[in-house]
């Protein structure tokens, strides 16, 4: 009795490095759990969770075939998981790595804090932005941040042209040759034109929008650009950033948008145009495709 009393019911000691690792351990089963249940992943973790269940009543009724076709897969079963995760697994490595708190703390990163580009490109940008809401000419516009776009750049036809409203507007007019694509600006440079970007594959963004804002949710879902998107259908316009798409923006939103990219401080904006366009109203909707 003492022998059971001392190895089941006394209480061990508890130093303060293992309430750290309780600490560490709960966020993390808790961030893993959130990121399967924000995931596709989440519908095949229940697909598996129904095969330990059968494994279980196998091995309680000694189905030994049953038995023996499973440890027999067992080996193989971690592989196949790392290929059935592989985007989940690619995403959630890509949103660790982009919030960059361990290279920030150590400095690993390039402590350069000059602005991607200028105020005039941003007011360039804006300006051209709502003309071409005006005109419903559809538009995608990728700014570079810190993560390389060499090998979106790379599809598409070199420009290096710097930035004017009026370069902007003639690249997506339509009918021209360099009007289908996306649109990537590197510092104060129009570097290229017709880029192809990867689409999301987000289930939740909404039906009604077509394959530029898939794209342009894509490329943000995978670096730290922010995409400008104007729809050709409605004219309205779309900023998305960090795989969150800021929908029915209007000219005050999207200025402190591209503001906040110079790593200033945001301001009041100023019309700079004369007169109100119909995308300068008040924002109709803000919507956050992951709250869908």
């Amino acid at each position: 009795m003492s022998n059971f009393i001392e190895k089941y019911l006394t209480v061990p000691e508890i130093y303060a490095s293992d309430i750290v690792e309780i600490v560490i351990m709960s966020v993390a089963i808790y961030y893993v759990v959130l990121w399967f249940r924000k995931s596709r992943a989440w519908v095949l973790l229940k697909g598996i969770f129904v095969l330990v269940i059968f494994m279980l009543v196998a091995s309680l009724f000694h189905l030994t075939t049953l038995l023996w076709i499973f440890n027999k897969t067992l080996s193989a079963g971690i592989i196949a998981l790392v290929i059935i995760f592989q985007p989940e697994l690619r995403r959630a490595l890509e949103e660790l790595g982009r919030k960059n708190v361990i290279f920030k703390v150590l400095k690993f990163e390039n402590g350069n804090n000059e602005s991607n580009f200028s105020d005039r490109s941003v007011e360039e940008i804006t300006r051209a932005t709502l003309e071409m809401a005006k005109a419903k000419t559809g538009a995608l516009i990728v700014i570079r941040q810190q993560h390389d776009l060499g090998q979106f750049i790379e599809t598409g036809i070199k420009i290096d042209g710097r930035i004017s409203s009026q370069l902007l507007i003639n690249i997506f007019e339509k009918n021209t040759p360099l009007h289908d694509g996306a649109v990537i600006i590197d510092e104060n440079r129009v570097v290229a034109a017709t880029c192809y970007l990867p689409l999301s594959d987000s289930s939740s963004l909404s039906k009604d929008l077509g394959t530029r804002h898939r794209a342009g949710l894509g490329i943000s879902e995978v670096s730290d650009c922010i995409v400008v998107i104007v729809s050709e259908e409605t004219g309205s316009i779309s900023i998305a950033k960090e795989g969150k798409l800021i929908r029915y923006a209007d000219a005050s939103i999207l200025k402190n948008e591209l503001i906040k990219a110079q790593d200033k401080e945001e301001v009041k904006p100023r019309r700079f145009l004369k007169g109100r366009g119909r995308n300068e109203k008040d924002v109709n909707e803000t919507k956050d495709v992951s709250d869908k």
